[in-house]
């Protein structure tokens, strides 16, 4: 098995990749379409602003590849942190702009009702949402990840949502869409745990 990380210009990929080694997966740092179209399994990271991501993946012509083989040909991907928010269909960050609208939804800022501080940054306990994808992440129900982001993930169909995080208020942590799983947290940074999420996922395609 190859995996594919999506090499953007948004945040440290050489982190990810560290991590897959560790895990015994086979990986490569890529912007090449013929890269991605090889291999088995598509993983999108990131840190940084929704506009400047989406004009990244636009200036590196990503948008059309990605669309054929996750969209189209249905290749299992994964989205970490701004990866899962440019999933959706709009986002805000710092204007109003299109996005790979793979999930339906919109990604606004972190709008607090006690004032809590912007960013939500550090560990937090994940909250498995019950429904028919529960069962992978069951082992997951309130263990700590780490999180930094001053935006969330307000999604259209609550089916697609398959963990929350509470930060004053319920938000969107990892979104699952027939072969796309995608989180707000960073598993490569969340120690023994992350590393056991993101082996779950990828296993069931190995």
């Amino acid at each position: 098995m190859t995996i594919a990380i999506i090499k953007y210009g948004m945040g440290n990929v050489a982190s990810v990749q560290k991590v897959l080694k560790k895990l015994g997966y086979n990986s490569i740092i890529t912007n090449y379409a013929e890269d991605i179209r090889n291999a088995d399994l598509i993983l999108l990271p990131g840190v940084g602003s929704f506009k400047k991501g989406m004009e990244n993946l636009k200036q590196y012509g990503l948008i059309e590849v990605l669309n054929e083989e996750v969209l189209n040909k249905k290749k299992p991907f994964i989205g970490i942190c701004l990866g899962m928010q440019l999933l959706a269909t709009y986002g805000n960050e710092p204007t109003k702009v299109k996005g790979l609208n793979f999930i339906k939804g919109e990604v606004i800022k972190i709008n607090s009702p006690k004032n809590l501080r912007v960013p939500h940054l550090g560990w937090n306990s994940l909250n498995i949402v019950s429904n028919q994808k529960s069962e992978l992440y069951k082992p997951f129900n309130k263990q700590d990840f780490y999180f930094i982001h001053s935006y969330h993930f307000k999604a259209e169909a609550i089916e697609d949502v398959c963990i929350t995080v509470n930060y004053d208020l319920e938000m969107v942590a990892g979104l699952q869409k027939d072969n796309i799983y995608a989180m707000q947290f960073h598993p490569e940074k969340s120690q023994e745990v992350g590393l056991l999420l993101l082996k779950t996922i990828i296993d069931q395609y190995a």
